[in-house]
């Protein structure tokens, strides 16, 4: 269950236009049920901002806790109507994103380096799985959707003598028009512990 904090989040979503949340987010909403239905990575999940909850909908989606919580409530609430431009940055690239993508909120890519190694072939396998679609970047990069309006790249190099494997991850431009910094990294903690533990 999420924490109280987020009862907030989910008042101020109960507060919106959902025509507007609809719009903005690209997503679905259930005038009956009084939820929103969103897409993220493929699942879906139906919001109840009048019950503060996130449920499910199909028995093999994942279990919406933890940091799925705080990115949905934040991408219904901050997503604008920005087309994907397909145009990649970092988060070094982000204003800011120097001084705070770093100590504890440096993108934890140890977790999918540290599962996969040198075994580029277990990598592809891991995305294909996930749904990604390939990209000719990298030794191997894969393309994810996670929200309508938030698609991420993640790129894999294996390593060798003079350089270990490494693996990125990248966002189109239009990102910090969605989401703040401490979301992004939100999000970001959640692919890497996807790929990496799946």
């Amino acid at each position: 269950m999420p924490t109280p904090s987020y009862d907030l989040y989910f008042k101020e979503l109960a507060d919106q236009d959902p025509q507007t949340v609809c719009n903005r987010a690209l997503c679905g909403y259930d005038e009956t049920r009084s939820c929103y239905h969103l897409s993220m990575w493929g699942q879906d999940y139906a919001v109840f901002p009048g019950k503060s909850r996130i449920d499910r909908i199909g028995k093999n989606t994942l279990d919406p806790e933890n940091f799925n919580y705080l990115f949905i409530i934040q991408y219904l609430l901050r997503a604008k109507e920005i087309g994907i431009q397909n145009q990649w940055i970092s988060e070094k690239d982000i204003p800011g994103g120097p001084t705070f993508f770093r100590g504890p909120h440096e993108i934890p890519t140890n977790l999918i380096v540290g599962r996969f190694g040198n075994d580029l072939d277990g990598f592809k396998q891991v995305c294909e799985q996930l749904n990604g679609t390939p990209i000719a970047m990298g030794d191997s990069a894969y393309r994810f959707q996670i929200t309508p309006r938030i698609p991420v790249l993640v790129l894999y190099w294996i390593g060798d003598e003079d350089f270990p494997a490494e693996a990125k991850i990248l966002y189109d431009k239009t990102i910090t028009d969605h989401l703040a910094s401490d979301i992004i990294f939100v999000l970001a903690v959640g692919v890497c512990n996807r790929i990496g533990k799946s």
